[in-house]
């Protein structure tokens, strides 16, 4: 039974699922749903694109009381992107519901708007455990009206030493909730987890969303000193097909790394921009929003910072780094060959680095599928532009600002084609938009002298 219509769901959640183009629940939803409005506890196995969110989503919505003013729903995830991203879903699902607040607390935020924020209990909270947890000690966010606990992506919040932060939270919550935890391993760390916050939890276990056949995996064995340039060999122009060469995800292990490799491919005329934890706030925005809308075309970031990443469609994953444990290299190759696309993931090993494809191997319980690749010194520099630039406007949803608001300024006074105009994204404070490279500056120059809702906005380009 895979249609939504066969759960008891409130008809305003039937509508948004609806509106949403949701045809039909997904392996993921269609286990976790129906004991998820019973109100038992659920431990799933679900990686990112399963349709996770929209399960717990719809689950914590439907248990809300508008009418009481109290916070009710509580969703943990390990990173700001991911928070981001759960928050914009849930509101969606929650569209036909009137006034259902919800807030999204993040560290890497200043704590001033938050607390202001805070001065009337929202229903729904979605965050992240160190600052969630520090609005509890404060006071300034009250657990005892807590009906539904959300752990998401609980994996790795254990990873990033965010155990004990989500054994404080539990014990300053109502005492008697629902716990949701989701999970891409069962490792044994998981296991314990649930046995200390679930009551006999069902369990689901869902398959990976993609099929193994639509992704092609590549090991190549190169010498230390030969991986950057066999990174460029494999990303040059001809050597991929035009869209894996404009869309491409890079893994490193390392931080400093990935500055590196990044500022490299950039010296070498590659469009790529960095991704990690030691970045400010705003400009992590910044470069997820240039790589989902296509301003930028390579995206160099450790696990922990992809972990927000949603895009659907990603043709090519290049491991520059094998990754630790084969979990990890699971989740990294999982990020391309989505939605019966195909994919391509490309692992590159160090003659040091063999135990580590050998484990990798035994997990697979086949032979790794290597290839030779003979490097070559780079022939010079490479022109690998994006199809698209970004434009910034600084003002957003606090400015009542809406996507449809910026789509009329570019094709109304600044005479633009709906075609030519990508991705629009806007935040609290400011707004993005993804715009035909040769058309960017065009519309920077008439938003500029123009007005966006009537009003004179400062609006820039990005890179």
């Amino acid at each position: 039974m895979t249609d939504f219509r066969t759960l008891p769901l409130k008809p305003a959640l039937l509508a948004s699922v609806e509106t949403l183009g949701y045809a039909e629940m997904t392996p993921v939803q269609a286990l976790s749903l129906p004991p998820i409005l019973e109100g038992r506890d659920v431990i799933a196995q679900a990686r990112t694109g399963s349709g996770k969110t929209a399960a717990f989503g719809l689950g914590l919505l439907q248990h809300i009381d508008v009418d009481t003013i109290r916070l009710q729903a509580l969703v943990l995830c390990p990173t700001r992107e991911l928070a981001d991203q759960v928050s914009k879903a849930i509101r969606k699902l929650a569209a036909n519901i009137p006034n259902v607040k919800l807030l999204t607390l993040c560290g890497g935020m200043p704590l001033g708007p938050q607390l202001a924020s805070l001065t009337h209990d929202p229903h729904i909270v979605v965050g992240t455990p160190g600052r969630v947890q520090e609005h509890l000690k404060r006071g300034s966010l009250h657990g005892g009206g807590i009906k539904v606990l959300v752990l998401d992506e609980a994996d790795r919040m254990l990873d990033m030493g965010f155990s004990e932060a989500i054994d404080d939270i539990v014990g300053r919550i109502a005492k008697h909730h629902q716990t949701l935890l989701f999970s891409a391993t069962y490792a044994e760390e998981i296991r314990q987890v649930s046995k200390r916050l679930q009551r006999e939890p069902v369990e689901v276990t869902v398959e990976a969303p993609h099929e193994e056949s639509t992704i092609e995996q590549r090991f190549h064995e190169v010498e230390p000193a030969q991986k950057m340039d066999a990174l460029a060999q494999l990303l040059a122009k001809g050597t991929l097909s035009a869209e894996q060469a404009q869309h491409a995800l890079v893994f490193c292990n390392m931080r400093k790394d990935v500055d590196a490799v990044a500022q490299e491919l950039d010296r070498r005329g590659f469009s790529a921009l960095a991704l990690h934890g030691d970045m400010e706030q705003r400009d992590r925005d910044e470069v997820l929003v240039q790589f989902a809308n296509r301003s930028c075309c390579i995206l160099v970031a450790t696990d922990v910072a992809a972990r927000g990443l949603d895009i659907a469609a990603l043709p090519l994953v290049v491991s520059y780094d094998i990754a630790h444990d084969p979990d990890t290299h699971t989740h990294r190759v999982g990020r391309t060959g989505r939605a019966g696309e195909d994919g391509l993931a490309i692992t590159l090993v160090t003659p040091r680095e063999r135990p580590k494809a050998q484990n990798i191997e035994e997990q697979l319980g086949q032979p790794l599928p290597w290839h030779p690749l003979r490097v070559s010194p780079p022939r010079g520099k490479q022109l690998n532009l994006a199809p698209m630039k970004t434009l910034v406007i600084d003002a957003g949803r606090q400015d009542k600002l809406r996507p449809g608001d910026i789509l009329g300024a570019l094709t109304g006074d600044a005479g633009l084609d709906a075609k030519d105009i990508g991705k629009i994204d806007v935040f609290a404070t400011r707004a993005y938009v993804a715009l035909r490279r040769d058309l960017a500056n065009k519309a920077l120059e008439r938003l500029r002298s123009g007005k966006i809702k009537g009003r004179n906005f400062r609006v820039r380009a990005l890179h």
